[in-house]
Formats: structure tokens, C-alpha cells, sequence
């Protein structure tokens, strides 16, 4: 199984890809930037600001070069060096060195791909384990919108930037007007995987809830999320091993729950630590005025609100 094409090698997009160093395994680029969300009036080519992720294979070459060649990217952590930028970066947070309000030029999607196994297969396992996820917190029947407002849910479910910060309608405008990306993305895991059935016609589908289906869900889980739910069910000193747990709560009517629960408190650690790193890596400056546009963009997705009163 091969994840959909949105590679694009035009001249508008190595122009992009040539402010910084090439060795990439992997960079895309993504938000209301990139693709249209419901509420917005700028679109693709607009002036929306874009959020890029460069993966690399060794953070202290790519940084040495990066220094060399857009040192003022950088905060004045740049007078650390390229190793306790690295350091920095894969020992807090969520091993992601974070930076905001840098000049560049276009927009994108998927950049650079390279033919590594372990990384497609890294990508395609982690679209599984969103799908898996969200099976487990649907009831037995849903539509594709649910599914993907669940999917698209999961990486803000216990973010606190949620409280404060973001639009709460965010969840919902990444879906709206993307569902025909969002089906094309999700449509062969859909389509091969026996724990549903898939109706793309009908745009429905029907999971299985019996306490064996939840049973092999919740092992086909990632291994952290596993460790997270058995945290939260089984009491200290018990000390039974994961197998016996997740079949405990796969008979739980409130396994999807346990789930959600589970995958709120991983997103929390990260996004607190995470967003303190950020202060650091981006700088208090940048920080201050990045949040700022989100506190704007908050109260503006409040005011579009209908109240109660223009409802009825």
C-alpha cells in the first residue's frame, strides 16, 4: 500500500526547498495555508502563514549547515552551537526543534519524500493507528465526517492551546472542506481493513464492537498509547501485563473513553513542554507576537459564533 501522491517538484516549490539545507527524509507543509479551510477567505495562495516540518536524519549536520546558511532563523540559542540546538530539540518536548514567522516564499504540500522503507512505513502505520483510534470512540455506525473530525481531533484532544489559543472551530473547518483529501488518504485502509465495513457510496461505515473486535483494536494500538491506558486501569502494585489489561477494557463500556483518555493525556505532556520549548527555540519575541495572531484568530472564530437567540 503506497500513501496517495502530493509530491511537486515545480520551480515554485525547489525554489522553497533551496532556502535551506537538502537533507531532508522528509518535509511538507500544511494549515489554512496550504489547504482551504471552512471560515477562511484567503485560501491556498493567500497570505496565511504555513507551517513546514523538515525530518531529518542527523539534526546536528542539518543545523551546522542551517546556521551557516539562515543563522538569523534562529533565536539566540544559535550561540549554543548546532549540538545543544540538537539536544535541545530530541530531549524536550516532542523531539521537535520549533520556530515561527519565517520569511519564505509560496505554498505547499508534500515536498520531499525520500524512498526510505522504515519512514513509509512509519507514515502508513501512523494513518492506521489514527484510524484504530478513532474506531475505538465511534459508536458502531458513523459517516466518513465523523470519522474524519475524529481523526483530525485526536493530535488537539487534551491540548491546552484549545483552552487558549485556538479557534474552536478548528477541528471542524480542517474537515469541511477537505474530506475529498481526507477520503483519498484513508480510503485503502478503509478498504483493507476487516475490523469495518466501508460503504464509500454511501459515505458510512459500520465497526465492530463486540468486546473481541475492541480487543484486537486496542492491540493493534502504538505501543505508548497501550502503556498510557494501562497506567490509567490498573491499579499500583498489580502488575499485570498489557495483554491482560486491554482485554479487561476491551469488555469496558467506556473503552472508547479509556482511549480518548489515554491519548488526551499524551498530547497534554507534549503540548505543555513542547510549548515552553517553543519560547526558547523561537524566541520571546516571535512567541509573543505568533500568539497573539492565535488570540486574534480565537476571538474571531467566537464572533462567527451564532448565538442561541439567531438559531431559533
Amino acid at each position: 500500500m503506497s500513501l496517495p501522491a502530493l509530491q511537486n517538484t515545480g520551480v515554485l516549490y525547489r525554489r522553497i526547498l533551496s532556502h535551506f539545507p537538502q537533507d531532508f527524509s522528509l518535509a511538507f507543509a500544511y494549515g489554512s495555508g496550504v489547504f482551504k479551510q471552512h471560515g477562511t477567505t484567503q485560501g491556498q495562495m493567500g497570505k496565511n502563514m504555513v507551517d513546514f516540518v523538515f525530518a531529518v536524519d542527523d539534526p546536528v549536520t542539518w543545523h551546522t549547515m542551517n546556521l551557516l546558511q539562515n543563522r538569523k532563523h534562529y533565536s539566540i540559542l544559535k550561540l549554543l552551537g548546532p549540538r545543544k540546538i540538537s539536544s535541545i530539540q530530541n530531549d524536550h518536548g516532542a523531539r521537535v526543534y520549533y520556530n515561527t514567522l519565517v520569511p519564505v516564499d509560496g505554498r505547499v504540500k508534500m515536498l520531499v519524500q525520500n524512498e526510505s522503507g522504515k519512514l513509509r512505513a512509519a507514515l502508513m502505520g501512523n494513518l492506521k493507528s489514527a484510524v484504530i483510534a478513532s474506531f475505538l470512540m465511534l459508536p458502531e455506525s458513523f459517516t466518513e465526517e465523523d470519522l474524519f473530525l475524529q481523526i483530525a481531533g485526536l493530535s488537539y484532544a487534551g491540548d491546552f492551546r484549545m483552552v487558549i489559543g485556538e479557534d474552536k472551530s478548528k477541528v471542524s473547518n480542517i474537515v469541511k472542506d477537505n474530506i475529498q483529501h481526507l477520503r483519498i488518504l484513508y480510503s485503502n485502509i478503509l478498504q483493507d481493513c476487516s475490523q469495518v465495513v466501508y460503504k464509500p457510496q454511501q459515505g458510512k461505515l459500520e465497526v465492530d464492537k463486540s468486546p473481541e473486535g475492541q480487543f484486537v483494536q486496542l492491540m493493534a494500538l502504538p505501543r505508548t498509547l497501550q502503556q498510557r491506558i494501562t497506567r490509567l486501569v490498573d491499579p499500583p502494585g498489580k502488575n499485570r501485563d498489557v495483554e491482560e489489561i486491554l482485554l479487561q477494557v476491551a469488555q469496558d463500556p467506556d473503552c472508547g473513553a479509556v482511549v480518548q483518555q489515554g491519548i488526551s493525556s499524551i498530547v497534554k505532556s507534549s503540548s505543555v513542554t513542547q510549548s515552553i520549548k517553543g519560547i526558547a527555540t523561537a524566541g520571546l519575541w516571535k512567541t509573543v507576537s505568533y500568539s497573539s495572531k492565535k488570540l486574534i484568530k480565537m476571538w474571531r472564530g467566537w464572533r462567527r459564533k451564532p448565538s442561541v437567540s439567531q438559531l431559533s
